[in-house]
């Protein structure tokens, strides 16, 4: 049976040394990391999203700002607000929460914060980093940040020797996700909807991630006896055993079957999904610390 790799624990034990840099970085500089949410409408998941996003960062000691704006606000008015917080510096993180309603081009919003701000590692100045094998001087998308924790839990820092399969290739996680696990030595391919022989090719990894947002996609018979298995997939599947209507969250990976055959492997929820936030609080305190010209911390 599979060693469970507990995301809850880890994530718990990534906010304390956020909560303590956040305290070290106040002590030295007298600044607290600001971060700025802003949401836009009133999509219930990305208000109980962004409400979470706010405790958190209280509970880390951080200035912590929500701009909430109406369905109807326009590009501009959106684009303006995300300029003055790019001139505040008592802001050091700027999130927009997304999806953004229909009639925004998320793009050109996305790219409109700085790079030194973009706690959620999107920007192509971040994105580029990553891809050149910078690690130190910007932000790394979040999902694929605590991904790659989880990860190091199992294997260490020094993944060489080990072949890791990525299914899917998103800019927000599949992409990142590769390149975080080639610049730790492993031997990484990109699969996805188009590849040949899927579950073939999956049976090579050592670390396998899913990443498709179809549930329960991967089989037992996709995965290495012994494998680690990342899923990152939240999927929402009528639940009828709990009652009509009832639904219930589940992952890429079939969890049960799979699970007798990985040597570990993340539960939906409570794998990957807590990792995300902390990982948010840790690009905040990191983005600060580089604005104050404070060695970045390292979580």
């Amino acid at each position: 049976m599979a060693t469970i790799i507990d995301g809850k624990t880890i994530s718990a034990s990534v906010i304390e040394a956020v909560t303590a840099a956040s305290a070290a970085l106040e002590q030295d500089t007298g600044v607290k990391p600001g971060l700025a949410v802003i949401i836009v409408g009133d999509d219930p998941a990305s208000h109980a999203y962004v409400g979470a996003k706010g405790r958190m960062a209280k509970q880390c000691g951080f200035h912590s700002v929500q701009h909430t704006l109406p369905e109807e606000t326009t590009q501009e008015d959106l684009l303006k607000l995300v300029a003055e917080l790019n001139a505040d510096a008592s802001i050091h993180g700027v999130l927009v929460q997304l999806p953004l309603p229909k009639h925004f081009d998320s793009e050109a919003v996305i790219q409109s914060i700085l790079p030194e701000k973009d706690v959620d590692g999107l920007h192509v100045v971040n994105a580029g980093k990553l891809a050149t094998g910078d690690l130190e001087t910007g932000l790394i998308s979040c999902t694929p940040a605590g991904s790659m924790l989880l990860v190091r839990t199992v294997h260490g820092a020094d993944l060489s020797g080990l072949n890791a399969v990525v299914i899917g290739r998103s800019n927000l996680f599949g992409k990142p996700m590769g390149q975080l696990l080639l610049n730790a030595n492993a031997t990484v391919t990109m699969a996805h909807s188009r590849t040949k022989d899927l579950a073939g090719i999956c049976r090579t990894a050592d670390i396998l991630v899913a990443a498709v947002g179809r549930p329960e996609m991967v089989k037992a018979d996709w995965v290495k006896p012994g494998a680690t298995v990342i899923d990152v997939g939240i999927n929402r599947v009528p639940a009828p055993e709990k009652g009509e209507g009832k639904t219930k969250l589940v992952g890429d990976v079939a969890y049960a079957e799979a699970s007798a055959v990985a040597g570990a492997i993340t539960p939906v929820p409570g794998g990957v999904g807590p990792m995300t936030i902390a990982m948010l609080m840790a690009n905040t305190v990191i983005a600060a610390a580089m604005a104050l010209g404070r060695p970045r911390p390292k979580f």
